[in-house]
């Protein structure tokens, strides 16, 4: 495994998805790096256990590792100073689809934080919220969803750089407090479309 200290958060959020007996959408996870900027990108999905496909809620994660961090985390490792300390971009998008109509987004909101807890010394803060419209083929059926993301970053200091338990502690919270969330918003008064399988991912009449 690469030893890097973005990989290390990697670990440290999945293990407190997994810990919150959340389900990961295996399909939907990705890292990626832009071989001209240089920045990496990890992506995944988790949703409550026995939810079908596509879960009824989900949540989408994003950490982002841009080339500015990359530069500090060299200077640090290499023992120079560093002027700003290197951060992880987190975005989570809470999503509700398989959605029979469309939603009040009022509902959503009143179940949700206007901020995350703490995530080291910052927390995300809360988006406003997305309604999704899908047509099928002929238009004759519609499927909805919902989305509501959490922005912010995280800044690492020269401590969890040089200790990366650290972001065990600092990422523990995070999945207790998502599972919680997709509960909540599971719990809403919302009509939900059947699960479909999976070459009907959207429920739509062919």
């Amino acid at each position: 495994m690469l030893d890097h200290v973005f990989t290390d958060a990697i670990g440290a959020l999945r293990d407190a998805f997994e810990n919150a007996f959340l389900e990961r959408q295996a399909f939907e996870e990705r890292f990626q790096v832009d071989v001209l900027l240089g920045d990496m990108t990890w992506e995944t999905s988790y949703g409550l256990p026995g939810e079908g496909l596509p879960p009824r809620v989900q949540a989408d994660i994003t950490l982002d590792w841009p080339t500015w961090s990359q530069s500090a985390y060299r200077s640090w490792y290499i023992g120079e100073p560093i002027h700003e300390p290197p951060r992880i971009d987190i975005e989570i998008v809470l999503r509700v689809q398989r959605l029979a109509s469309s939603p009040d987004p009022r509902h959503l909101l009143d179940v949700l934080p206007e901020q995350s807890p703490t995530i080291g010394s910052e927390r995300l803060v809360r988006s406003n919220p997305t309604v999704e419209t899908q047509y099928s083929h002929d238009l004759s059926s519609t499927v909805h969803a919902i989305e509501v993301s959490y922005d912010g970053t995280y800044e690492l200091e020269e401590a969890t750089l040089a200790d990366g338990s650290i972001l065990d502690d600092h990422f523990s919270a995070m999945g207790g407090w998502i599972a919680a969330t997709l509960v909540r918003v599971g719990d809403l008064k919302f009509g939900f479309l059947p699960p479909v399988d999976p070459d009907n991912l959207f429920g739509l009449e062919p």
